[in-house]
């Protein structure tokens, strides 16, 4: 088995469409075709179940679908440490985002890293939550952010950072005339929130809040990012929530910001690892997050 064979059949299982696979991988089809069916055959497993309503891959397609993403994930990882070995690395800490963690916090805390171990590279990737926890128990990362605590078994997860929760609403809207906006008057208009897919951990800790009042709240839209929330708040689509970290991060000239009246609600970022003795340069990290968040 080749690494292009794991190339191809990734093309093929995200498209589910030889055709274009085929397209994207800049070859013919015949011989993608031919080398699914080869790679079919030295695993002993149907991949994909092909049907004249389409192409879909069978439970072991899936299955061998995460383990080929894996192989090509470490592949990436090692080529990436061999050179940074070769400029003058001495470690390398492997570190996922996810749900959109604030670029301040995360400014300070890198800003931290490289003054007092610059020898240390962190490599950052932004992946879902599923993917980060997938990853962490795999071995593919070090560490991770999210806002989600809720974590599986071999995984700790701490809560490091509490940023409070404003509303979010367009300029000269009703729910100005407040200082601080009680939440039972914020859901009387159409809310814009993050998609619980996208942004499991925020979503999770913002449907936690709206379950505080008795009304329903009308959801506008659900959005994958900060930056499409306040174009829609903006745009006069519905009011949304935001914290004081994210605010700082975004200005936009069409929003204005009010803190909840009340209790006070926060949204939490949790750092996660593996559940095992960390090394010398995570234990490192790990302090300089907790010095972040003080």
């Amino acid at each position: 088995m080749e690494l292009r064979h794991l190339r191809y059949f990734i093309a093929v299982a995200e498209e589910l469409h030889f055709s274009r696979a085929a397209e994207r991988l800049n070859i013919e089809q015949s011989p993608l075709s031919r080398t699914i069916k080869n790679l079919e055959s030295e695993l002993g497993v149907l991949l994909f179940e092909r049907t004249s309503r389409g192409t879909r891959l069978t439970w072991a397609g899936e299955v061998f679908l995460e383990d080929a993403h894996r192989v090509l994930l470490c592949l990436d990882q090692a080529k990436a440490k061999a050179k940074a070995a070769a400029t003058g690395y001495r470690g390398t800490l492997r570190i996922a985002l996810s749900d959109g963690i604030a670029r301040s916090r995360l400014t300070a805390l890198l800003a931290r890293c490289r003054e007092e171990e610059p020898e240390v590279e962190i490599r950052l990737s932004e992946i879902p939550f599923s993917k980060q926890l997938r990853g962490l128990r795999n071995d593919l990362y070090d560490a991770g952010f999210a806002f989600a605590g809720e974590v599986e078994d071999g995984i700790i997860a701490k809560s490091v950072w509490h940023d409070p929760l404003v509303v979010t609403v367009p300029s000269r809207h009703p729910l100005l005339a407040h200082k601080r906006v009680p939440l039972h008057e914020v859901v009387n208009y159409p809310l814009v929130l993050c998609h619980p897919e996208v942004c499991a951990g925020c979503s999770q800790q913002l449907d936690k809040m709206l379950c505080s009042v008795d009304t329903q709240p009308v959801v506008a839209e659900r959005v994958a990012t900060h930056d499409l929330m306040l174009t829609l708040v903006a745009a006069g689509y519905g009011v949304g929530f935001s914290s004081t970290a994210h605010i700082e991060d975004c200005r936009h000239n069409d929003i204005v910001t009010r803190p909840l009246a009340g209790r006070s609600f926060m949204l939490t970022t949790y750092l996660l690892r593996p559940d095992n003795e960390p090394s010398e340069q995570l234990s490192n990290f790990i302090r300089r997050v907790n010095h972040v968040s003080a």
